[in-house]
């Protein structure tokens, strides 16, 4: 079983793994390496078009950015080999800190990039690990669009606002939770 302390190789195509890295778990062999990028790519995606998604952002970016990434990390302890390897993967990149994005997109190409997920999972996927992947994809971005009260308000893990709501609402229809 995959334990998030284990270093992932960052070949999925089935390259020998660089020195002092393990192979990749046999999760990520059924994926080519644009589909494995895609996969772990886009909850640091979705994490920045949550946080640029409503009204009073700016105000809200750190503590936005904070709460994404404690959903990114929780994915540490979802009952999916799928959603371990990704987090796994995100943070082995680089440094050993998770990745929000190195591609700042708009919400457009967010949504494209959920629906080509889905279609990846569809294919590749166990029901269980696509359906748990999907969820988390969501729950990163419900978790930052909750995480500071709007502007006059005090407590954090309020309410969406009308915007937010919308904007998980098309995310969820991209993941095909909807």
């Amino acid at each position: 079983m995959l334990t998030p302390e284990v270093p992932m190789s960052h070949s999925v195509a089935g390259e020998p793994p660089s020195a002092g890295r393990r192979a990749a778990p046999s999760t990520t062999a059924a994926y080519s390496a644009a589909e494995w990028d895609l996969l772990t790519s886009l909850p640091g995606r979705v994490l920045v078009a949550a946080a640029a998604s409503g009204p009073g952002r700016v105000e809200r970016g750190v503590m936005a950015g904070l709460a994404g990434l404690d959903a990114v990390a929780a994915g540490r302890a979802f009952d999916s080999d799928l959603v371990r390897a990704v987090v796994a993967a995100i943070y082995a990149r680089h440094d050993g800190t998770p990745q929000a994005t190195e591609q700042l997109t708009d919400l457009v190409d967010v949504l494209a990039a959920c629906r080509a997920a889905h279609r990846v999972l569809r294919r590749h996927a166990d029901p269980a690990d696509s359906a748990a992947y999907r969820q988390w994809v969501q729950s990163v971005a419900a978790r930052v669009c909750r995480a500071v009260p709007s502007p006059g308000e005090r407590r954090a893990d309020h309410l969406a606002t009308p915007a937010d709501r919308r904007f998980l609402d098309r995310l969820g229809a991209a993941l095909g939770l909807r």
